[in-house]
């Protein structure tokens, strides 16, 4: 049985292209910080560093489904 997809992800799936590429550029720079701040022993958050990931990781899945979905119309 599949999972139900969480309300997050329903978010990403009414955005655009465009918006997606933009909060992924902002999750990777977030994503950079956090692995800076975890190497100088300054990270308050050390959950934060696994959610960022999976968020980029649900962009990059539905960056990928979109272009898969053009690919086959086209």
């Amino acid at each position: 049985m599949a999972k139900k997809p969480s309300s997050k992800t329903e978010e990403l799936r009414q955005k655009s292209d465009d918006q997606l590429a933009e909060e992924l550029t902002t999750l990777k720079r977030e994503q950079f910080n956090l692995r800076f701040q975890s190497a100088t022993n300054q990270l308050e958050a050390p959950a934060r560093i696994r959610q960022v990931r999976r968020s980029i990781a649900k962009i990059k899945t539905l960056q990928g489904e979109r272009s898969r979905a053009v690919q086959v119309k086209g």
